[in-house]
């Protein structure tokens, strides 16, 4: 058991101050799905609660379900109110909220809708809604593209009483081509600086923490680098299977719905050079620059630096799960990887020769994200011959959920008359020290109603993203697929991974032993 010294703060914080979001409409396409159900309306929910929400700040919900406002309201209030996101939920502020949300039927792919839509966005603002409005694409990536041209079509695209501006989720395009026709569909229909590329990994407090723990402590910024740095291990582990998702999860797999968007971004942060100043172009440029250092692995690279998985049946907190195979929905042959682990290098002169190690996987022994950044050892000779033995190397752990947290491992002597080493650990936890954070989602949502892009992704910076993935699933369909299932719901993974990094010299130092909390 490694000692713990808990960090504290001055001064402990009742609640962040938030910025009050400009007023607007915001428009959810596919608002009877599990996204808007999940974490769009307890977000919107929240704002409104703490005061953040401008009084003509109003949610237009469309989706092709039948339903009237009332019955809309009436399905968001259940999972609101039993939603972990929402901080004391109270029947008297959800009466006041659900007055701000509407419901308009209607199907994506048909260019009738966009025109109804229309009609009605007018007739709010002749009632004296704001005509200000954000589009909210919470659809599969494949509807994108018709939501965007269904816009142009109508002249939602463009706002002369007020701006016009659309947030789309991840993925992002399936691939490097897709993604840059995605791309060139919504820059003919909005201005890049009106389009937000939403990855919710970059709402959390603990990912925008990095940079100010990297930039801002003296004892930090010096020593990282490769001069001092031996490996970065970056891990995404969480104990569900893919719940409702399968349809989707079928097409996307883990490396397109984790390692192409979150964990590239956590890389990104983790690795980038200081921007001259916190903005939205600053920070995205350093990011870029990242991507850019990656070089794309060839077919025999990708052989020996990923390592493909997927679940059988096992136990998850002492209860029986079934393999991915058996989830409702999947192809009984399915070859869908729910378990990834790759070695990256990036090239440039700050890591050079630095691997960096990403994993992620669903039905595993836990629920964690973090980054661990192993530094170099120190010479152990000035202790031979005190019988201490070599220690271990000096560990910043980065932990993004749960119990958000940065903690640093480093040797001390055990008292006693013997010069005998322990590891000991200094833990800062957010929880404790300020107590309530902000949710990932809500961050984001007031972002783009402010106009601040600086936590969305930009389009070259997707582009480059997808050019470090697509080789990888491309060499995947050339190379012999694993034998599937290849790990039990309840363990680490493949054990693959594990020799991914012992041929190396490393090991995974996360700890994925079986917890109660769960991941987003």
């Amino acid at each position: 058991m490694i000692p713990v010294i808990e960090a504290e703060v001055e001064q402990k914080l009742k609640r962040p101050a938030l910025p009050v979001g400009a007023p607007c409409t915001l428009v959810i396409f596919g608002a009877s799905g599990d996204l808007t159900r999940r974490k769009l309306i307890p977000a919107l929910y929240d704002l409104c609660g703490v005061g953040c929400m401008n009084t003509s700040f109003e949610v237009v919900g469309t989706g092709r379900t039948p339903m009237t406002d009332e019955q809309f309201r009436e399905s968001m209030y259940e999972t609101a109110k039993s939603s972990k996101d929402v901080r004391g939920f109270n029947e008297e502020k959800w009466t006041q909220f659900a007055k701000r949300l509407r419901y308009i039927v209607g199907d994506p792919a048909s260019a009738g809708f966009y025109v109804e839509l229309r009609s009605f966005l007018e007739q709010m603002q002749r009632n004296g809604s704001s005509p200000n409005v954000l589009f909210y694409v919470s659809t599969p990536a494949s509807f994108a593209g018709e939501i965007v041209s269904g816009l142009q079509s109508a002249g939602l695209n463009h706002n002369e009483k007020g701006w016009s501006r659309i947030i789309l989720e991840k993925p992002f395009g399936r691939d490097l081509e897709s993604s840059r026709v995605l791309n060139e569909a919504v820059l003919k229909v909005f201005d890049e600086n009106n389009v937000y590329r939403i990855d919710h990994y970059l709402g959390k407090e603990t990912v925008q923490n990095i940079l100010v723990f990297r930039f801002a402590n003296s004892i930090f910024e010096p020593v990282w680098n490769r001069n001092y740095i031996e490996y970065v291990e970056i891990t995404a582990a969480e104990t569900l299977g893919v719940e409702r998702r399968a349809a989707f999860y079928e097409e996307t797999g883990a490396l397109r719905d984790m390692v192409a968007n979150h964990l590239l971004q956590l890389v990104a942060l983790a690795a980038m050079e200081p921007p001259v100043a916190f903005d939205a172009d600053s920070v995205r440029e350093q990011k870029v620059q990242i991507f850019r250092s990656i070089r794309p692995m060839t077919v025999e690279e990708v052989a020996a630096n990923t390592v493909r998985g997927q679940y059988g049946s096992g136990l998850i907190h002492d209860a029986a799960v079934p393999g991915y195979r058996q989830e409702p929905g999947v192809n009984s042959v399915s070859t869908t990887e729910t378990f990834v682990a790759v070695r990256l290098q990036v090239e440039n002169w700050r890591w050079a020769g630095v691997p960096f190690y990403l994993r992620a996987g669903k039905r595993l022994a836990n629920n964690v994200t973090e980054i661990k950044v192993h530094f170099k050892r120190t010479p152990q000779a000035l202790f031979a011959g005190t019988g201490t033995g070599s220690f271990g190397p000096n560990v910043v752990s980065l932990r993004i959920q749960p119990d958000e947290s940065i903690s640093v491992t480093f040797g001390a002597k055990r008292p006693g008359s013997y010069m005998t080493t322990v590891p000991v650990m200094a833990t800062f936890s957010y929880s404790e020290a300020f107590g309530i954070t902000p949710v990932a989602y809500e961050t984001l949502i007031l972002d783009a109603m402010r106009g601040d892009a600086t936590l969305f992704t930009r389009r070259d910076e997707v582009e480059a993203e997808w050019k470090i993935i697509t080789p990888i699933e491309e060499a995947w369909m050339q190379l012999p697929p694993p034998s599937f299932p290849n790990y039990a719901a309840g363990s680490q993974g493949p054990e693959e991974s594990v020799t991914l990094l012992e041929k190396s010299g490393y090991q995974w130092m996360s700890m994925l032993k079986q917890e109660s909390s769960d991941a987003d």
